[in-house]
């Protein structure tokens, strides 16, 4: 007789999650390597206008905002708590960056503007996480790093983008003055 293994929530889980079960095998990405080819300035804000204003979208829009003109890695975005975040100074708080470091990140004025609407949200669930889940029992736990990469692909899928859309490569993305301008008029 099969063992049925359930996860806390009662679903099924899948062998593939227990410890031990890939020990010997070769990941199915080995060798594979991506090119380091951040999404443009208009991808992004194609993205952004996307996702829509529920409040996933909202929660969204200020990660991309996070990673984008912060600079943060996933984990370091998914990490920050509402008190890192300091608005008066331009600042944002990172306790534990790559390799256990603390660091101060800035932000414009345009980004802040873009987490507001995230930030009324937030406000009105369980004390946390800055990006936390919004429905359900687990709501105002901290939000999954492959949960946030699953919204990410989508929005880029929905907005029409075809080459990968991933993350870190919004860390890598930057703009020039003339794109800076033409930004903010949107």
């Amino acid at each position: 007789m099969e063992s049925v293994l359930l996860d806390v929530a009662g679903h099924r889980r899948s062998p593939a999650t227990m410890p031990g079960y890939h020990r010997g095998r070769p990941p199915r990405n080995k060798g594979e390597q991506y090119s380091a080819d951040p999404p443009t300035v208009e991808e992004i804000v194609a993205v952004m206008r996307t996702i829509g204003e529920s409040a996933d979208g909202h929660r969204l829009r200020a990660l991309i905002v996070l990673l984008w003109r912060a600079g943060l890695r996933i984990s370091e975005a998914l990490a920050l708590q509402e008190s890192d975040l300091d608005r008066s100074r331009g600042a944002v708080l990172v306790r534990r960056g790559k390799g256990g470091k603390r660091r101060e990140v800035g932000m414009d004025r345009w980004a802040w503007e873009q987490l507001d609407q995230w930030l009324e949200v937030r406000r009105e669930l369980p004390v946390g996480a800055l990006f936390c889940v919004i429905h359900g029992p687990t709501a105002g736990r901290r939000w999954g790093a492959s949960a946030a990469r699953k919204q990410l692909h989508h929005g880029a899928a929905r907005a029409g983008i075809r080459r990968r859309f991933a993350p870190h490569q919004l860390r890598h993305a930057t703009l020039s003055r003339w794109h800076m301008r033409a930004f903010h008029s949107w």
